[in-house]
């Protein structure tokens, strides 16, 4: 049974950048540039290197271009940082096959998203899900899975979360996105077990810090490395208000300004890629891909917060 190392729980306790799929011009994946972002976030420190079905754009993917995504991202890293792969959304035997391709390839764990239309699955079915894909490597629960089926209360998601807990070895951790009631409960039960990822954004990771929490999910380790240590350090050392001002001067004016970007997060993330000169800006319709006026704005809010 697949197991969780002091090794992996040691690179899963970290920030960790999230691969963000580049595309060319014409809406191809760009390879070189999917190899770009893994060397530039290792440069930067990262241990780990996430595949998510949101940030990853598995959206917009082939079956097969999910695959040899993942492959890249293993080959390119060649053991410089662990691997995490994600799957698409699969039903049990397609899931079971792709987590016997990821541990062929080398990936270190499994992110499942199992499919949940109109609430479909019951804690049992999901237990055999994980169980089965378990089998071949180590798996990861996300949170987002309770919102695919209009919303799960907080004892219903940790039934399952409990189930999976304290029945399936394979399952080593939880990228938590929901957080609130749900995020303090999945805290203060699976741990130490499980290693604890908060999802997405500083603020989410301070949240959980008081009921304990390991690693989170990084946007700065993407092209700023060094706002996510120094974050990262502080909160390890206790020190909350070098934490916060962090977040106040980096984390809110940037997060105030996506809410206000044409396309959203995903739009500016990547011309954010393209002014630093890791990847480019573009994506694959029907997503938006962000002007040349958009990406001046972009350049000047970004001097603006001395990120440039």
């Amino acid at each position: 049974m697949n197991k969780l190392t002091d090794e992996l729980r040691a690179a899963l306790s970290t920030p960790i950048p999230s691969l963000r799929t580049p595309f060319t011009a014409d809406g191809d994946v760009d390879w070189d540039g999917v190899r770009s972002q893994v060397d530039f976030v290792i440069a930067g420190g990262a241990q780990t290197i996430m595949i998510t079905w949101g940030d990853s754009l598995h959206s917009v993917l082939t079956d097969d271009e999910v695959a040899q995504l993942a492959r890249t991202v293993v080959e390119h890293s060649a053991g410089r940082a662990k691997v995490i792969a994600a799957d698409n959304i699969w039903a049990t035997p397609k899931a079971v096959a792709y987590a016997e391709y990821c541990a062929q390839i080398g990936a270190d764990l499994l992110m499942l998203l199992p499919p949940n239309w109109a609430g479909s699955t019951t804690t049992e079915s999901l237990v055999t899900h994980f169980e089965a894909a378990g089998v071949h490597l180590p798996t990861m629960l996300v949170t987002a899975f309770f919102n695919q089926g209009g919303g799960t209360s907080v004892p219903a998601s940790m039934e399952v979360i409990e189930a999976l807990h304290d029945r399936v070895d394979s399952v080593v951790a939880i990228k938590d996105d929901i957080l609130g009631a749900l995020g303090v409960q999945i805290c203060s039960t699976v741990r130490p077990k499980w290693v604890v990822v908060s999802g997405g954004l500083m603020q989410n990771h301070t949240f959980q810090v008081p009921w304990g929490v390991d690693g989170y999910l990084s946007m700065f380790m993407s092209f700023k490395p060094e706002i996510s240590w120094q974050y990262f350090e502080a909160i390890q050392k206790g020190d909350y208000e070098s934490a916060w001002e962090t977040m106040r001067t980096y984390e809110a004016p940037l997060r105030h300004y996506m809410g206000t970007v044409r396309g959203g997060f995903n739009a500016m993330v990547h011309g954010i890629s393209e002014l630093y000169g890791i990847s480019g800006r573009h994506l694959r319709a029907p997503y938006h891909t962000l002007t040349d006026d958009q990406m001046d704005e972009l350049s000047g809010v970004l001097q603006g917060l001395n990120l440039l």
